[in-house]
Parts: C-alpha cells; sequence; structure tokens
C-alpha cells in the first residue's frame, strides 16, 4: 500500500500503486504480439518510489504563498505537491527552496488570467552521480533581471545540492511551457549521465528520460538487438542509424561497441547534446560517427542509408514516424529495426504498417512501465527483415 498525501486532487498517479501498466494498453500490446505469434509482452519495472529524477512543474500562488505542482485536469487550477512520492527527495528539495526564495524576495509568481507575475514554471532534472539538480525557472520575462534577487536566494538555499542554475524567458501568452530566451546563471552546462556504460550530456533544453534506471535497460537492449550477429571487424563495421536520436542516448552504446553510426535529430539543444558527447569520445570512436540535422523523413541521405543498415533504431515523438518514414522503412527495410515509442497508438498503426510491407517481421516485443502508477507506457517493438 503506497500512502500519498497529494491525493485525490493531484492527477499524476491515477494508478498509484497497481503495479504494472495500464490493463487496456496491455491488452493491445498482447494482442499485437499474438498477430506475429510471440507470447505476451514482458514488462520491465523499476523502483516504485523515487523514481523521477525530470519533472516540469507549474508556479501559481502568491509571493507570500506559492504553489508549486500539477494542474489539475482540465484547467489551469494547480495541485501543491511539495511532498510527491514518486519524485527523487532533490525534486522535492528545489521546490521547498524556490518557495522559500519567492517569499523571502517577494518574487511574484505568473498569474495566468492576467498575464501578469513572474515565475511560470520549475524544471529540474536530478543527476544521478551526487544527486545535484540542475535548475530551470521559466519566467514571464524577456529579461533574466527581475528574477535575480529569488536567484541568488535559491542558489544559497542549495547550496551544493546544486548542479547548474538556468533562466529562461517565456513572454507569450502560450500553453509552452519553455521560452526561445534562455540565461545560464550558475553551474555546468550540461548534466552528464552514464547510459549503458557510455556518458550522454543533457544541455536543459533537450529531451530526457525521467525514470533513468528503466531507460538504462532499455539503452542496453537496443544496443544488444542492434548489434546482434553483426560483430565489428577491422575492414568493416556494423552500420547503423539513429532517427530521432536526441542527446544520443541509445545510438551512443552501439557506437561505443564498434559500429558506424548516422545519428539524426532536428532539436537544436538535442544536436548540441550529442556533439558534447561526441566531443568527449576519441579519435577512433568519432570517425565512426555521422551527424544528419533535421527532418528524419526528408533527410535524402538517410533515406538512401535506411536499407543498407545492420540496424535501424528510431525514437520518435508521440505522434510516431509518419507515413513517409514508414512507407521507406517497409518499402526498403534495414536488417533490423528498433523502434521505441511513448506513443502507444501510433506504434500499434505503425507497427501493423511495418508488417504489412510484407519486408518485416515483429521479432520482439517489450512493455517498459517508465511512468509507474500512471497509464502511460514506453514500449520497444524488435523488427527484423525477411
Amino acid at each position: 500500500m503506497i500512502e500519498c498525501s497529494h491525493r485525490p486532487a493531484c492527477p499524476g498517479c491515477p494508478r498509484l500503486g497497481q503495479g504494472g501498466i495500464d490493463p487496456a494498453a496491455f491488452a493491445q500490446l498482447k494482442e499485437l504480439a499474438a498477430e506475429s505469434a510471440l507470447p505476451p509482452p514482458p514488462v520491465h519495472e523499476g523502483a516504485p518510489l523515487d523514481w523521477r529524477r525530470r519533472a516540469r512543474l507549474a508556479v501559481r500562488g502568491r509571493a507570500r504563498s506559492p504553489k508549486i505542482g500539477l494542474f489539475a485536469p482540465g484547467s489551469h487550477s494547480i495541485v501543491d505537491i511539495p511532498r510527491c512520492v514518486v519524485h527523487h527527495p532533490g525534486i522535492n528539495r528545489v521546490v521547498a527552496a524556490l518557495k522559500q526564495a519567492l517569499r523571502e524576495t517577494g518574487t511574484p509568481p505568473y498569474r495566468e488570467e492576467h498575464h501578469t507575475g513572474l515565475v511560470r514554471y520549475l524544471q529540474v532534472v536530478v543527476e544521478r552521480t551526487h544527486d545535484r539538480a540542475q535548475v530551470v525557472v521559466v519566467c514571464n520575462a524577456h529579461s533574466p533581471e527581475p528574477f535575480e534577487p529569488a536567484a541568488a536566494r535559491l542558489a544559497e538555499i542549495l547550496g551544493d545540492q546544486l548542479h547548474s542554475l538556468w533562466w529562461n524567458g517565456q513572454p507569450a501568452q502560450t500553453n509552452s511551457i519553455l521560452g526561445p530566451d534562455w540565461a545560464h546563471l550558475s553551474g555546468p552546462e550540461t548534466v552528464c549521465e552514464t547510459m549503458a556504460g557510455v556518458e550522454v550530456h543533457f544541455p536543459p533544453g533537450a529531451f530526457g528520460q525521467a525514470n533513468l534506471d528503466l531507460a538504462d535497460v532499455l539503452a542496453q537492449r537496443v544496443a544488444d538487438f542492434a548489434l546482434d550477429g553483426a560483430s565489428p571487424g577491422p575492414d568493416k563495421a556494423p552500420l547503423v542509424a539513429d532517427l530521432y536520436a536526441g542527446c544520443g542516448a541509445l545510438g551512443l552504446p552501439v557506437l561505443a561497441r564498434g559500429a558506424e553510426v548516422h545519428f539524426n535529430e532536428r532539436g537544436e539543444d538535442s544536436l548540441r547534446g550529442l556533439n558534447l558527447s561526441l566531443a568527449g569520445c576519441d579519435a577512433e570512436m568519432r570517425s565512426r560517427a555521422h551527424v544528419h540535422p533535421g527532418d528524419a523523413a526528408r533527410a535524402a541521405e538517410l533515406r538512401g542509408l535506411l536499407g543498407r543498415c545492420d540496424a535501424v533504431i528510431v525514437d520518435p515523438p508521440r505522434r510516431g514516424l509518419g507515413d513517409e518514414l514508414v512507407g521507406a522503412l517497409a518499402a526498403g527495410p534495414p536488417a533490423r529495426l528498433a523502434y521505441v515509442s511513448c506513443g502507444l497508438p501510433a506504434l500499434l498503426r505503425e507497427a501493423r504498417a511495418l508488417i504489412a510491407g510484407g519486408k518485416l517481421r515483429l521479432r520482439g516485443l517489450d512493455a517498459y512501465a517508465f511512468f509507474p502508477h500512471g497509464e502511460h507506457v514506453e514500449t520497444l517493438a524488435l523488427f527484423e527483415r525477411l
């Protein structure tokens, strides 16, 4: 039995304490597996509590009594969650510290209805090495100057628990959390995590997984599959494409094991993290890495590469790969395809389309409870060429 003082108002854990993944999602994955004569997918689970090392939280209320938490369903009414049981304790420490800093400096939180106030959102990433927090405070401002008193106090309160402090400017009336302007106030430029044995750099504006321990398990599984039966040799390294590569958490471990890897990513912050990670590799390893910025579906050099690959890794956004890229992979498939999905409807639709092309078969299907107690499921679908 897991107790949480913020229930039932907080919408963050609709399946608190139930374990596994959402039954409806599991039934759909089981059906997909059965269509390819596969057993029901195994469900990989991690720690039920204190697992979340990355969070974005809304900041509202008044300077004297700020609230930091999640919006109630269908509204902009905030549910204050100072003692979240799934947050790593480092996130809860930052929440308490920011509240204190706002109160002591009289810094006003954002007011949605009037588009006034200053502090809109808090993003926290807690590194695994020392449990220090990379902190981003999103403000309704064009410069960091109005936030400087609170920033100084926040850094003082956190002390050596602070990894780095960033200001982000989002002055537009929008539901987008991060704005276009950044100021690096203190600390290292990136959080560096070891994923499947390889260092990966994550700038504050780049995508990163919240459940790092389970993401590590997934990255290792992808690397094992990508190189299955392909042994690095002195004359020819296995050829791998990593599409929607992000900061390289999936492709870099494959590169480290001797493959030639073509990375594709269009996000500027993710590309910066990827290039920082590659800069830390030795010269021989860097010589096997090729970075292709831009949209995966429209990169002509990648389209001609896919069918020649020993493996292709894809980790698209929730909407999926899209018809154009699915069509290219189905028509000219690689020897192996690892499809990491955070959007179950897209995965179900596109997996069936890939198989229907008649040149790929579904070899394996795994589910990952990246968000225990939630309805979201991360999926790994493994295909091989017929």
